[in-house]
């Protein structure tokens, strides 16, 4: 199934859907942005830059622009849907979400819900605004950086909340497919650090030494497998959050499609453990999260192999139209030898309520080999400032 037919049954479900709910709501956002770029071309130009922007672009730019409905069928069915407007090799529409969700009324203290269709995994902690965006900062950390990129729920959910005196307790998982090339963009590029999610619909970039712009979509099914995760969460009233999640798309690592003629696809076998919790001390968030994972890949001629983990710490001042959020990461892939760090400060300004306006300069030290299949040294720094003004409804 090809991915602009997925974007059109997508689309396509929840008009109905949508048209006979009694309680509709819709929510956009589009925002605009002043850059200036380090040196490297960026990966979004098939560049060897793990930001956004890059090859020294001064100016204004177009960030994104999005659409969210919900829609409360009954008491216990809601839908979602979002379509968004992300500049990657083009200008492309593209559905990051699109879901329905049964979750019966219930006056004991268990909960039960069912979901399905396309959503993000129980992974971020940063990125709960508006359209996967994050209200701390303009850039996610790496590590979600990639989950908007590469990793989405195509399937079903099922998960069961326990609610107390102490706290909410949440116990969950789902079997999803169409996520097979999940983890080659890591081979290819590395860590990035971009906000451009990825969405049906969407392609994602990938690093070009010869000049060509290369890019693929990266929910595919190929070779037929069901991939799975489970995950764990605790939120306490006192705004303590832990979460933790398994992820396997159980891929087949030989198993490739062929596009573009004779071009061939491989499915990447992913797996990965997600750690983060999140507290609250007086008028400061702290969230921590970490990944641990590996990916795999058996092409004819044998099999490689390639181990990734990133970690970040964020505090953010929550009080108040002010937001000053700082937030330190490191991350590496091996056996490769890709190793870095990035630290990324932001001030967020919120002086009306459907206006945001944000300041961030993230500054990135990182060493990949295949740096030097572009003419140029292993190691990378570089800056990146932005300007952003968001318009919200």
């Amino acid at each position: 199934m090809t991915r602009r037919l997925l974007f059109a049954l997508a689309i396509a479900s929840f008009l109905p859907t949508f048209a006979t709910a009694q309680d509709v709501k819709v929510h956009a956002f589009a925002d605009a942005r002043l850059v200036d770029a380090p040196a490297d071309e960026s990966f979004i130009d098939s560049g060897p830059g793990r930001t956004r922007y890059g090859d020294d672009a001064h100016g204004a730019r177009f960030g994104a622009a999005g659409i969210v409905a919900t829609a409360q069928l009954t008491p216990s069915v809601f839908a979602l849907a979002d379509v968004q407007v992300q500049r990657t090799d083009h200008n492309d529409w593209q559905v990051p979400e699109a879901y329905v969700r049964y979750r019966p009324m219930s006056l004991s203290a268990w909960r039960l819900a069912l979901k399905g269709g396309v959503y993000f995994l129980p992974i971020s902690l940063e990125n709960d605004g508006i359209g996967w965006t994050s209200p701390w900062t303009i850039t996610p950390s790496a590590l979600n950086s990639w989950v908007g990129e590469e990793i989405r729920g195509i399937g079903a959910d099922i998960r069961e909340e326990w609610r107390g005196d102490s706290g909410t307790a949440t116990f969950g998982g789902g079997l999803v497919r169409h996520n097979d090339v999940a983890g080659r963009v890591l081979a290819k590029r590395g860590w990035s650090l971009s906000d451009a999610t990825i969405g049906l619909g969407g392609k994602l970039p990938e690093p070009s030494a010869d000049g060509e712009r290369e890019s693929y979509s990266p929910f595919e099914s190929i070779g037929g497998r069901t991939g799975w995760y489970a995950d764990a969460g605790w939120k306490s009233p006192q705004g303590f959050e832990l979460r933790a999640l398994r992820y396997d798309n159980r891929a087949d690592p030989s198993a490739f499609h062929v596009y573009d003629g004779d071009e061939r696809i491989f499915a990447w076998r992913t797996r990965f453990w997600s750690l983060g919790s999140q507290l609250e001390t007086g008028p400061v968030t702290w969230i921590v999260q970490g990944m641990d994972g590996d990916t795999e890949i058996c092409p004819p001629g044998g099999c490689f192999r390639m181990r990734y983990q990133s970690g970040f710490l964020l505090a953010g001042w929550n009080r108040g139209a002010w937001r000053p959020t700082l937030r330190y990461e490191t991350f590496r892939t091996w056996p490769d030898g890709e190793r870095g760090h990035a630290l990324t400060a932001a001030l967020n300004w919120r002086p009306l309520d459907w206006l945001r306006l944000t300041a961030e300069c993230l500054h990135v030290d990182a060493t990949r080999a295949e740096r030097t299949d572009f003419g140029l040294g292993p190691r990378e720094r570089g800056n990146q400032v932005q300007l952003l003004a968001r318009l919200l409804y």
